[in-house]
């Protein structure tokens, strides 16, 4: 980086990436955004540049930032219109999207022949943790660019260096591993509970004391309850993460069971319709299997 404040090249204005811009605008980072659909920048056109391609923004960005769907639109946006091509000499690149850590490696070795710093650094906490600023940053890369990051990232949330290039994106699939599984329990746990008479939100204050208590029974088992699906992190995205987790496991020789069932439930979630659901809307496919509704003891309606 070369100034206390380096320009950031921030490529990716979604659900998460324009709180996180709007986070580092506040702190005063001049920056330019790049956005497939232009309009998604247009709330930010008075604080910082709105470029016409990625290539254009990263031009003169001392750090590029991408937070894209998936691994495919990383691909297309750092090779194919041309990112890598356009970056001068000791840029730090930041992936913070959700990709293959073969694919991380790769755009790692990419960007080192063009003597710039790579790290991958998935992040968790959803859209909530990305608009207080409290994102859980999983990077991989070494030391040196990990801590030159923590000026740009402390920003966003808390950094944990996990390992080298790829490591990142491996923690994110155990996270996304545990977050998919557990969702999956939660759905189970109160529709279990409702349909014998109890009363969903008693049961999950009561959980939430003991062992069974998470971030997962707090935030999603109130949206299940509440029946608030509106996407945080689209059912779409979870079962894409699934699927990378399990062809991981299939490079690495592990059989994961569980990533199994649950990758087959958000199947079946997204063959419903509901692929734009918060992925907490797990809970649909369950009540869809069993012709209930939570909070019912009949049959409720489909959704």
């Amino acid at each position: 980086m070369t100034t206390a404040r380096p320009h950031i090249a921030f490529l990716g204005i979604g659900l998460m990436g324009a709180p996180m811009a709007s986070n580092l605008l506040a702190a005063d980072f001049p920056m330019t955004l790049w956005n497939r659909t232009r309009s998604k920048c247009d709330p930010f056109a008075d604080r910082a540049a709105i470029a016409d391609s990625p290539a254009q923004a990263v031009a003169s960005a001392d750090v590029v930032i991408t937070m894209l769907e998936n691994g495919e639109v990383v691909e297309e946006v750092l090779v194919r219109q041309g990112v890598v091509d356009a970056l001068r000499p000791g840029t730090l690149v930041i992936d913070m999207s959700s990709v293959r850590p073969s694919l991380a490696r790769r755009h790692g070795e990419l960007v080192a022949a063009r003597q710039g710093r790579y790290l991958d650094a998935p992040v968790s906490g959803g859209t909530r943790g990305a608009e207080a600023a409290t994102l859980a940053i999983m990077a991989g890369g070494d030391e040196a660019a990990v801590a030159e990051a923590q000026l740009v990232l402390s920003v966003l949330g808390s950094v944990t260096r996990i390992g080298p290039v790829g490591a990142g994106q491996l923690a994110k699939l155990a996270n996304q591993a545990i977050v998919g599984i557990t969702i999956g329990a939660v759905s189970e746990a109160l529709l279990l509970a409702a349909k014998g008479g109890a009363d969903p939100v008693a049961v999950r204050a009561a959980l939430l004391g003991g062992f069974a208590g998470s971030k997962i029974l707090e935030q999603h088992g109130q949206r299940m309850i509440e029946r608030d699906f509106a996407p945080g992190a689209p059912a779409r995205i979870q079962l894409k993460d699934l699927r990378m987790i399990l062809d991981e496991a299939r490079a690495e020789g592990l059989t994961l069971p569980l990533t199994q069932q649950v990758h087959h439930e958000y199947l079946s979630l997204l063959a419903n319709g509901h692929s734009e659901v918060d992925h907490s809307g797990l809970l649909l496919e369950l009540e869809h299997l069993n012709g209930v509704r939570l909070g019912r003891v009949g049959p409720g309606p489909k959704e």
